[in-house]
């Protein structure tokens, strides 16, 4: 029943955002009802699929488009996942924003704009072809502009939504080439009659694609994933694409979780899934992707260390937690086969709970006390005991906090050890241990700069003025019900395994698995990712809570690694100042200008079409006399030559 109501889950919000847009003003709230009914019904129905489907079917609707190809919709059990995670995350996140945002004059564009943001999302989810995944991946890009620039009175603000839209088109560029290049492979291996596509099929359907895999040339095979990865780089902030992720901090908190945890980062991810078998059918591409999400998890989560804005912290957060789940689907993949998506989307769900979570109570933090700055902040647990605790869950959510082989832990120990586990066995299995090391380290550090947020935000001595107080009931209910969830979300993973695994049986695609022994890690493997996990929350205790250390000696301008990871490696100022002036400009743009000015204004037109148009202009000229009798003379003469040429049979 509920399946046949599918396309509602986009539609609800697309209407949604119309409504609030046109009469949101004359609304409570801003209209923020009309979304929050729209998404809440997205949610409904999408859990109704859920348990229509569930274990081993799916949903499958299709009408044709245009050249062979087709607008289709396909919830099997990845999708299903994530449409439900997608709305019942923002579901809550609009609920808090009613709140948060409540002193705001533009509620009805915010509330519009998110609501579209959800849809396109959604849209992106439900995609049953790569050219509509590609269309909906697009409109997310542009939501995100709009909600990223939503203050774009503030100069930061601008700046940062136009560099997330010129950053993630260079991915966007890519995605759309592998698209194209795919396109060209799969028309070539049917005219050769070594591939025909099924009745009732399309050519750019997931499903014809997967089938087309044996019959593509695997070298072209591995630039199409590799440009999908190029896609899925950008969107999901991997390294080097990662910079525009930061800034967008600039946008309301609450846009900052549904970027962040909901909605578009977690477009990249679901790409390299929902296209799983291409990749594992081109192993240099699935290195590719176990080595940058490897790095990209140490890499961010160094900067993560001495941020002090509360929202940047937890933006580089996200960005090395999607680089685990690349790392996942590219150490796992290669040994595990249809595992791998188990594990990396467990931990895709699991992390849009806890940070969601992080992001809400840092806007809780933000909405108390007026600043982003954890320096300024301290003795924050006796105001807000509910942030001040909910905030705690999250941060032991993502340091994954647990105990070993009694099966007892946060949501992030369930799904966070799963993929290092998984990366040591593909060391094992394949001599390559570096992405076990990138995975460990930035464990590491990841616990190290969470409780260093928790510790300089909630304990010791105010180090301000203000007057902190608690949330109201409408952002704190949504923050309980995450918490609640970061808690308890990991104990599902064992069926949440079962059930992504059937996902590509259902095509009847078949991802090959390592043949050999079943790995059982030894006790120091399992036990190594929740050691580094403490051991990251002692030292954070003893440097920020008990001050054993005086930060001041290391954390100062003399300090070359200190100043290089606060500068971010310099890549914003490579960014702008080597690649957006010297090139764009110096190079581009001045080139452009001297072929547009010297060559073709100089030499061509000025000589040549610009004389002759203005020449014949002059003669044209003199019969405009401006003379009413003239014009109806030549309109008496003009008809007259048509009767005669009608006449003698000429026309």
């Amino acid at each position: 029943m509920f399946a046949d109501y599918a396309a509602l889950i986009v539609l609800l919000p697309v209407i949604a955002f119309v409504l609030t847009l046109f009469l949101g003003k004359k609304l409570y709230s801003g209209g923020a009802l009309i979304p929050i009914a729209a998404i809440a019904g997205s949610f409904i129905i999408s859990a109704g699929i859920f348990l229509e489907i569930y274990p081993d079917r799916m949903v499958q609707q299709s009408m044709p488009w245009f050249a062979g190809m087709n607008i289709g919709i396909l919830i099997d059990p990845l999708a299903v996942v994530m449409l439900m995670m997608v709305s019942f995350v923002s579901l809550l996140i609009h609920i808090y924003a009613v709140g948060y945002m409540s002193h705001d004059p533009a509620k009805p564009r915010y509330f519009a704009e998110t609501s579209l943001f959800t849809a396109a999302m959604l849209g992106v989810v439900l995609s049953d072809n790569i050219l509509q995944f590609f269309i909906s991946w697009e409109l997310v890009g542009l939501c995100s502009f709009l909600l990223i620039g939503f203050w774009y009175h503030k100069p930061s603000a601008a700046a940062a939504a136009k560099k997330a839209f010129l950053v993630t088109r260079i991915g966007d560029v890519l995605f759309l080439a592998g698209i194209v290049v795919l396109y060209f492979n799969m028309t070539e291996i049917i005219t050769k009659g070594s591939f025909s596509i099924e009745h009732g099929n399309f050519i750019l359907q997931f499903k014809t694609m997967f089938e087309a895999i044996p019959h593509i040339a695997p070298a072209q095979l591995t630039l199409i994933t590799l440009l999908f990865f190029g896609g899925a780089v950008g969107k999901s902030g991997q390294f080097p694409l990662h910079g525009w992720l930061p800034d967008a901090m600039e946008g309301p908190t609450t846009v900052s979780a549904l970027i962040h945890a909901a909605t578009m980062v977690t477009a990249g991810v679901y790409l390299v899934a929902r296209t799983f078998p291409m990749f594992v059918a081109a192993p240099d591409a699935l290195l590719v992707v176990a080595y940058v999400g490897g790095f990209t998890a140490l890499f961010a989560a160094t900067m993560g260390l001495v941020m002090n804005d509360i929202k940047r912290v937890l933006a580089y957060s996200t960005v090395s937690q999607l680089g685990y789940m690349m790392l996942a689907l590219g150490t796992a993949g290669a040994v595990v086969g249809a595992k791998a998506v188990g594990i990396s989307m467990f931990h895709l769900l699991s992390h849009a709970f806890f940070k969601a979570l992080l992001f809400l109570s840092a806007g809780s933090v933000i909405h108390a006390m007026g600043t982003n700055d954890i320096r300024e902040m301290g003795g924050l647990s006796n105001k807000m005991k509910i942030t001040s605790t909910v905030m705690m869950i999250a941060a032991l959510a993502l340091a994954g906090i647990g105990i070993p082989y009694l099966d007892i832990g946060t949501a992030g120990f369930f799904s966070k050890d799963a993929i290092i586990e998984g990366a040591f066995e593909y060391g094992e299995i394949k001599g390559d241990m570096i992405p076990y090391v990138f995975s460990i380290i930035a464990a590491l550090l990841t616990s190290i700069y969470i409780f260093r947020l928790w510790f300089m935000t909630f304990t010791g001595k105010p180090r301000s003025q203000r007057h902190p107080h608690e949330s109201p009931g409408v952002m704190t209910i949504p923050l309980m019900i995450l918490a609640v969830f970061a808690l308890l979300f990991g104990f599902l993973k064992e069926g949440f395994y079962v059930y992504l695994e059937k996902n590509f049986e259902l095509m009847e695609v078949v991802i090959p698995v390592h043949e050999g022994e079943p790995f059982h890690p030894s006790v120091i493997v399992v036990l190594l990712p929740v050691i580094v996990g403490v051991l990251g929350f002692v030292i954070a205790y003893l440097i920020y809570n008990k001050r054993i250390l005086n930060m001041s000696k290391i954390i100062s301008s003399g300090n070359p690694l200190y100043k290089l990871l606060y500068n971010r490696y310099y890549e914003p100022k490579i960014g702008a100042d080597i690649i957006g002036v010297k090139l764009t400009h110096d190079v581009a743009a001045q080139s452009g200008e001297f072929v547009d000015r010297k060559i073709i204004d100089g030499m061509i037109i000025d000589n040549i079409i610009s004389n002759t148009i203005f020449k014949f202009g002059e003669m044209i000229r003199k019969l405009q006399t401006g003379v009413v009798q003239n014009y109806a003379s030549v309109t008496l003469l003009g008809i007259g030559l048509l009767i005669i040429l009608l006449r003698i049979g000429v026309i």
